[in-house]
């Protein structure tokens, strides 16, 4: 059986990955006078889509079953058995009410049931396949009777809300299905609920008919729209990259660029991460790569291993704010706010490089306050190397320059996924075998199972909130919390998304933080002075930067526990060190939100309001107060600038750090010149130390 099915997973997944690059041509050819709904109808597109993550991810589960807790599944048992109760409730045929037991107990209950597994996962596969036919064959009628179903369309609503939280599930476990069933039994019940959370509490039939039937209110809305119409092409692009051994030549390459000092291990992981982040947008996968390339490096010059991990761990989440490819999160901005992919590029570029430098600068002092030996590396990669292969970057300046030129992400993404099959098979020295091009196209899709699982759920929680008014409710009370502080509610929004982050991944973060204090951030941004314009931008940007560091946050740090399966850690003590390295990334965030002078790190902002000299200079001192806030904070950090430092001395660097941070111009030039005074103390102290130990 598991033969079997991993054949038609190989086959399913392929034609799954071909079926999408094919909608970007599709508009262009014959096929396209022919309206077949599946290629021309944007809701059927995505009912196919969510059709092929939910039969595939079962599919997948059948060879790669991870047992699951039956106590740690148990609220998402008994909230998806509510549900299935209220449906009971309805005035519907028995045999209804009978299979949506039987989904039930096969989507849920069996997970926990080990002896089930294999054919409830097989089931629930082909079961997958009954909503989409349906929704595909009633479609027209379907959208027209969402407030008013009828029994078949609550039978299948039901079934797809079952099988899509099955799926999601088995592939990411419990919390993210539980939250999505939080929010629905919270639209049914609200009315129970006393306070100012309370709704008058919805029909059964009525949200299953807008979960199922509505264009863009529930599991097919623009949020899964997302995942069809970028995610899926991006991950092909990683795919691709990895499997015609590109990979490993950008490992190489960023190898030759670092040198062989005793910070080298750190340059290279720094290096490679940005240079994989630009074509995966994947913090978990490209930590992993980092980690199993660089871990020799890091034995060789005794680096400490949590240290090392730490490290690691932080460098692989760069890959979700690493422009040209960045996280799933950025498409859902393009979507929610409206705006072309390249404005989140270069609005992601300044936190970006602050990040990366927050990382090399802890590598480098750390390495010089430890006296660790240089590196040796016996490697044939020479600059000739690097001009032999230096075609592999051909694909992002293609990509960048097709984004500024206003052209689709899809079709971007197409013709560099296109640039790399050419170059593949033109060197010959690259050249894979062809089946290497089948496998790129099933993990194309297959690597996307997880995320695009986790885009749907949050579709879900967002139709739910929009529906309830849970967005202006928390509003309200989030506003009395901080007291209509803008510095209490970033604090207040940063921990709320890094505690969030600790059991969804960063778009599920994402996705409920901007529908939850979006509104409340950015009419405290408005009232501090920024415009309305920036402020919408940078609220946006906050919440996306501080959903992207519950990656490396603990004690729950995806890509820690990456990092620590590679260089054999502990997993929540490689999360601790993860958050020690770059303490400053959890204060870049915050600064592009308190001020309008803040906003200049994304550029975007600033530029949009003012003009000429005036934006240059707001954005030039912004970012040297931030290269400084970054350096003076590790400097506290790690202890050492010239020479190891005292605890006052650490103390003050640390302080100083982070004032600077503070997006105001007069607290900057004198905690800037107090930080300085602390440096020049220290270089002239060691240079008085070196001077006295010369012999006369």
């Amino acid at each position: 059986m598991d033969v079997l099915i991993r054949r038609l997973v190989h086959v399913l997944a392929i034609l799954g990955t071909l079926y999408h690059l094919y909608l970007v041509v599709h508009p262009h050819t014959p096929l396209s006078s022919l309206r077949v709904s599946i290629l021309d109808l944007t809701q059927v597109q995505r009912a196919t889509h969510v059709c092929l993550i939910a039969l595939l991810g079962y599919w997948v589960c059948v060879y790669r079953l991870k047992s699951r807790s039956f106590w740690g599944a148990l609220p998402l048992l008994v909230m998806t058995g509510l549900l299935t109760f209220e449906f009971l409730r309805l005035d519907v045929p028995v045999f209804m009410k009978a299979m949506a037991c039987a989904v039930w107990a096969l989507t849920m209950l069996s997970v926990t049931i080990p002896q089930m597994g294999t054919a409830s996962n097989v089931i629930c596969g082909l079961l997958s396949l009954f909503p989409f036919l349906y929704l595909v064959v009633t479609y027209e009628k379907l959208i027209y009777r969402a407030i008013m179903p009828e029994p078949w369309d609550l039978m299948m609503s039901l079934s797809e809300i079952l099988l899509v939280l099955g799926v999601i599930f088995r592939l990411s476990g419990p919390i993210m299905p539980t939250l999505v069933m939080i929010f629905v039994l919270y639209n049914i019940y609200g009315h129970h609920i006393p306070g100012v959370f309370a709704n008058p509490g919805f029909s059964v039939d009525m949200l299953l008919g807008k979960l199922y039937c509505e264009t863009e209110a529930g599991i097919f809305g623009s949020i899964t729209g997302v995942s069809l119409k970028y995610l899926i092409y991006f991950t092909t692009l990683g795919a691709v990259v990895t499997q015609m051994g590109f990979g490993k030549i950008i490992a190489n390459i960023a190898l030759l660029l670092v040198g062989r000092s005793p910070a080298s291990p750190g340059r290279a992981s720094s290096v490679m991460a940005v240079l994989m982040g630009m074509f995966s947008g994947s913090g978990a996968a490209d930590t992993q790569f980092v980690a199993t390339l660089t871990k020799p490096l890091y034995d060789q010059v005794r680096y400490n291993r949590l240290v090392a991990a730490g490290v690691i761990a932080t460098v692989g989440s760069i890959a979700y704010i690493t422009p040209p490819v960045m996280g799933s999160i950025s498409f859902i901005m393009v979507e929610l706010l409206s705006i072309p992919y390249s404005m989140i590029i270069v609005m992601a570029t300044g936190p970006m490089l602050l990040y990366l430098a927050g990382i090399m600068l802890y590598n480098e002092l750390y390495v010089l306050r430890e006296g660790l030996p240089h590196l040796e590396v016996a490697t044939t990669t020479t600059w000739a190397y690097f001009r032999r292969y230096s075609y592999v970057f051909v694909p992002i300046l293609v990509i960048i320059a097709l984004i500024y030129r206003g052209i689709s992400i899809n079709l971007t993404v197409s013709v560099a996924i296109g640039l790399f099959l050419l170059f593949a098979y033109a060197d010959r020295s690259v050249r894979p075998p062809v089946a290497k091009v089948w496998e790129a196209l099933e993990e194309g899709i297959v690597s996307l199972l997880p995320i695009a699982s986790a885009v749907i759920a949050a579709n879900m929680i967002m139709s739910m909130m929009v529906l309830s008014g849970l967005a202006s409710k928390f509003s309200i009370v989030m506003l009395k919390i901080s007291g209509s502080s803008m510095l209490f509610a970033t604090l207040f929004t940063g921990v709320f998304s890094l505690i969030l982050g600790m059991g969804v991944p960063p778009i599920a973060t994402y996705v409920l933080t901007s529908a939850l204090t979006a509104p409340t951030i950015q009419k405290l941004a408005m009232m501090s002075g920024i415009p309305e314009g920036p402020a919408l931008l940078a609220t946006h940007m906050f919440l996306f930067y501080f959903a992207v560091l519950a990656e490396v946050t603990p004690p729950v740090a995806l890509s820690a526990y990456a990092a620590s399966a590679v260089m054999g850690t502990d997993p929540i003590k490689t999360g601790v060190f993860a958050a020690r390295v770059a303490l400053p990334k959890y204060f870049i965030g915050l600064t592009f939100i308190l001020s309008f002078s803040g906003t200049a790190l994304l550029i975007v902002p600033v530029t949009e309001t003012l003009s000429g000299f005036e934006a240059f200079r707001m954005i030039a001192l912004r970012y040297l107060a931030s290269i400084a806030a970054v350096l003076f904070l590790n400097v506290g950090v790690v202890g050492y600038l010239f020479r190891r430092l005292s605890q006052v001395e650490r103390w003050i660097a640390g302080v100083c750090g982070l004032l600077l941070f503070y997006p105001h111009f007069g607290l900057n030039a004198v905690t800037g010149a107090l930080a300085l005074l602390v440096c020049v103390k220290a270089w002239m102290s060691r240079h008085k130390g070196a001077e006295a130990r010369v012999p006369a």
